[in-house]
């Protein structure tokens, strides 16, 4: 199993249609998207929450392809070639920059740099990589590295829903190959991604130099339902409706618990944007378009907006993107599913663009 790195980016490759099948820490999000033209159409979406597997990783586990499979029922697609997203501590992106090297020196040269700068042992993961043109004579481009256990984990999970994970992508990959197509970046200006999951936050960020810059945060969903919830004597999954609108438990105001328990997500963000400013060397990052299943949270985004250095605003890429799925009961079913969820359905979307 490989990222196909090498074989994506601008580069010549067959086209064979996948599903993308991203599996975060509590929903399962599917899409399948059909090329027509220079434009994508999304022909089937699925959505299922993952129920909760205690401590038992068996069973967690059990739970994961329950939900992959809920999925599948409710779009009714034949299809079984999927690819999967990855992020977190065990996931790696960076960028490289050589001397001019021979072409046999290059991959041995990506893997000592990835030996360096990974914040894991590179001889029991996975390295990819992409050279990109500086113009200058040297070697430069953007390296991605998994650990196999990880990688096995989510191959394992596809085979036993009946499903081939014939590719990995990573989550911020899929993120900017979504808003490279449904956004067009702007000129001279840098936008930035946050997808705010329940584990994992990640930051992808984009500029003039068509680099990407990628940054997972284990500060996300959960640890800010989990503080709102100790400080207001709640259990966590009633906090968690409450917020995301699913509560019948009627109002309740946590506006002053949010903006306490969003101080370290910002404070990240905050600290990984002037970080890349600073490797880059470019200017701040203009606007953030916030996605993720957390980012459907009410007073979410607006609180990023009052308190980040940047516009924030809620993305949802299915406004700008046709949507095919039948005028059926099912077909009506999944554009309702893109309606409510569409910006926890991005790096789905973005999976889905990849091609074999």
């Amino acid at each position: 199993m490989d990222f196909g790195l090498r074989r994506s980016f601008g580069l010549e490759r067959e086209t064979k249609a996948v599903l993308g099948l991203d599996i975060g820490s509590s929903v399962v999000k599917l899409i399948r998207l059909r090329k027509d033209g220079a434009d994508y159409t999304v022909t089937a979406a699925g959505i299922a929450a993952i129920a909760p597997g205690e401590d038992d990783a068996n069973q967690r586990k059990l739970n994961v392809i329950r939900a992959v499979r809920q999925c599948l029922d409710f779009t009714g697609v034949k299809g079984t070639r999927v690819v999967c997203g990855l992020c977190g501590p065990e996931v790696a992106v960076r960028d490289f920059k050589f001397p001019s090297l021979p072409a046999e020196e290059v991959e041995g040269a990506v893997l000592l740099e990835a030996s360096q700068v990974c914040p894991f042992k590179t001889e029991d993961s996975t390295v990819d990589y992409q050279l990109v043109s500086d113009g200058n004579g040297d070697i430069s481009g953007v390296l991605v590295a998994a650990t196999n256990a990880m990688i096995k984990r989510k191959v394992k999970i596809a085979h036993e829903a009946s499903l081939n994970c014939v590719l990995m992508d990573v989550d911020g990959l899929a993120l900017l190959n979504c808003f490279n197509e449904y956004e067009k970046p702007e000129a001279g200006r840098t936008t930035a991604i946050l997808n705010v999951g329940g584990s994992y936050t990640t930051l992808a960020i984009i500029g003039d130099n068509e680099r990407p810059f990628i940054r997972d945060m284990i500060y996300a969903g959960d640890d800010i339902v989990n503080q709102i919830a100790a400080e207001n004597n709640m259990p966590a999954e009633e906090t968690k409706a409450v917020m995301l609108g699913d509560s019948t438990s009627g109002e309740l105001e946590l506006g002053d618990s949010l903006r306490k328990s969003c101080r370290k997500l910002i404070v990240d963000v905050t600290k990984t944007s002037r970080y890349y400013m600073t490797q880059e060397k470019t200017d701040a990052v203009e606007k953030i378009l916030v996605c993720g299943g957390f980012a459907l949270a009410k007073g979410f985004v607006e609180i990023l907006d009052s308190q980040l250095p940047a516009e924030v605003v809620l993305w949802n890429p299915f406004e700008k993107v046709r949507c095919r799925t039948g005028r059926n009961h099912r077909g009506i079913l999944q554009k309702n599913v893109l309606q409510k969820n569409g910006p926890a359905m991005a790096v789905a979307a973005g999976l889905a663009m990849r091609s074999i």
